[in-house]
């Protein structure tokens, strides 16, 4: 796809121009780096020294949104999801894909469904406000163990959900890079 023009669209930024260039920008994996996480201690670090910092994202979202959804997804396998995928997705394809959703990179794009939406992150989320629900829902993790299903991957185990939520953070964090300009 061809690269489109430059626009800054920081955070609590709207208009056309902005959700366009995102969305551009997201369909480019060149523009994304490599993470890896051990822990979620690892992926809060490197949360706090990227906002610490100067940052850029390349996706669709802000940096606090991103955070935002993350904060979410970890708060949500300890307190439920609003949400259920079809049957059909939970039947046939949870199945074949759990293994490698738990032990390989995620794959940009996935698309909630509609019944998802009160799950995405707010247009304002800031990034202190937001890293700071992402600490605040690694540290009650610690504290307590995951008890729901997954909306569509069902009955997890502690170290599973462990294993999902790091792999969840190092496909949003590839989307946050350091700005070297």
């Amino acid at each position: 796809m061809a690269k489109s023009e430059h626009v800054t669209c920081g955070e609590g930024a709207t208009g056309p121009q902005c959700v366009l260039i995102r969305k551009r920008l997201y369909m480019s994996n060149s523009a994304r780096r490599s993470v890896a996480y051990e822990t979620l201690n690892d992926f809060v670090e490197d949360a706090e020294r990227l906002a610490a910092g100067k940052y850029k994202t390349v996706g669709g979202w802000t940096f606090g949104q991103i955070m935002d959804h993350l904060a979410t997804a970890i708060t949500g396998s300890i307190d439920g999801f609003p949400f259920k995928g079809s049957w059909m997705a939970r039947t046939f394809i949870a199945p074949f894909v759990k293994n490698s959703l738990l032990t390989k990179p995620m794959k940009p794009g996935f698309k909630l469904p509609k019944s998802a939406d009160s799950y995405l992150p707010p247009n304002d989320a800031t990034t202190a406000d937001s890293l700071a629900k992402v600490k605040a829902a690694v540290e009650r993790l610690g504290a307590e163990s995951p008890t729901v299903d997954h909306p569509f991957l069902g009955r997890l185990a502690t170290e599973e959900w462990m294993a999902l939520h790091i792999r969840h953070a190092e496909l949003h964090m590839s989307f946050v890079v350091e700005d070297k300009a």
